[in-house]
């Protein structure tokens, strides 16, 4: 072979090699192309989504202004398929559509889009301009414990809500099962929920009306912490969130807050039924993942566990090696419940942690495992879910209800 033909080749295969590289190192161009009137000049915009355990005020995906209004923001290739929202840096102050109402999760698969362009028609604390406020929807049940019930073990306050059953005064000598739940904002009242309410208020009721619910359980809620969600719900710094301000390591101290502060607090102040096999606690995305470590963490506590779609992906080689020391009491409860296209890993790693638990001694029937074809990562989706999870963990409470008052 001549050297001619030699370094022609040579260097047609560099170009070759070139550009590939550059194909699959070129990032991919997020833009928002129209906002508000009424955004504030001041206000930064964000995009929280599944890659970044949905942080609302995350600043390595905070978006630039550009010279012509618009924003953007450039992603990498390799996060693949992903769901996000646009906020102005909190879940209060998520885009909506013109009418006030949340919006689906905006998709997009960056492995074969190059740029992707949207308008952001209102954000969620202005609403658009056909807008009426939103309404409370919270039961008569509902009330609030403490708009800053103090958490020593962070060095923070926090609004917590409670939920009394309707006969609960009429009953004077009953004790109470409690579930304990994450999001606070987003249980029981659509006006201060990011995305929707659950509506818990209003299936406890249903369930106690209809004879579902004979246990008449307490319900305590504890609003997250807006920026520091991502902190509290895991319980050691995430390796896949390295870069980001707010990548875990909190979790331990507030699971010892719900443990050894709130939870001493609503047994002192209410008629509950303290045992771990009365004590429930759930949440969904983080809040299902901090809600299986807490089981691991206080076994003799919680008792009961709801895991909606539960983010296992943020730490599970670490939650997987505590559990090693750490064992969910046999006794326990665990409800694990997921849409099996939220994402490539969800359904995999909730099957890895239901077989795990059973290796470990949970019986069969104590492990309840539910993958809807129809599920998303959406407050809508675990809305629908709760009943059946809540009859689940607490339905064996009603073979041992008391008929007599609870020493």
């Amino acid at each position: 072979m001549s050297q001619r033909l030699l370094l022609k080749r040579t260097a047609l295969l560099a170009s070759v090699l070139a550009l590939a590289w550059g194909a699959a190192s070129a990032q991919v161009i997020l833009k928002i192309t129209q906002v508000p009137a009424t955004t504030p000049a001041r206000d930064s915009l964000f995009v929280a989504g599944s890659f970044n355990s949905w942080n609302p005020r995350s600043p390595r995906y905070a978006l630039q202004r550009q010279a012509d209004g618009t924003y953007q923001i450039s992603l990498p290739p390799s996060l693949g398929s992903i769901e996000y929202k646009f906020t102005r840096g909190s879940w209060p102050t998520v885009e909506v559509d013109g009418k006030n109402q949340q919006i689906a999760n905006r998709k997009a698969d960056l492995t074969t889009a190059r740029e992707i362009a949207s308008q952001v028609l209102a954000w969620d604390d202005q609403g658009g301009a056909a807008a009426a406020p939103k309404k409370h929807t919270a039961t008569p049940q509902v009330r609030l414990l403490s708009a800053s019930f103090a958490m020593p073990q962070l060095g923070r306050q926090r609004r917590v809500w409670l939920y009394l059953p309707a006969d609960y005064a009429a009953n004077p000598a009953r004790r109470y099962p409690v579930l304990y739940l994450h999001d606070g904002q987003n249980v029981f009242d659509d006006a201060t929920s990011f995305g929707g309410e659950w509506g818990v208020d209003e299936t406890l009721d249903k369930l106690r009306q209809t004879g579902q619910d004979a246990t008449g359980g307490i319900v305590v809620a504890v609003d997250n912490g807006d920026q520091f969600r991502s902190d509290e719900y895991i319980p050691w710094p995430s390796a896949a969130l390295k870069d980001q301000p707010h990548a875990g390591g909190q979790g331990g101290a507030y699971v010892d807050f719900l443990a050894l502060t709130l939870k001493p607090y609503i047994d002192a102040h209410y008629r509950t039924r303290p045992e771990a096999a009365h004590t429930g606690i759930a949440g969904s995305s983080l809040g299902g993942l901090i809600s299986v470590y807490a089981a691991l963490k206080y076994p003799k506590v919680f008792g009961e566990v709801g895991a909606f779609s539960p983010a296992f992906w943020v730490c599970n080689d670490s939650l997987r090696a505590y559990a090693k020391t750490h064992p969910a009491a046999r006794t326990a409860r665990f409800y694990f419940v997921c849409g099996p296209k939220e994402s490539e890993t969800m359904l995999p790693l909730m099957a890895q942690w239901r077989d795990e638990l059973r290796a470990e001694g949970v019986p069969a029937a104590n492990l309840a495992f539910s993958a809807p074809a129809d599920g998303q990562h959406r407050e809508w989706f675990w809305r629908r879910e709760f009943p059946a999870a809540y009859r689940f963990l607490f339905g064996s409470a009603v073979k041992t209800r008391d008929s007599v008052p609870h020493k």
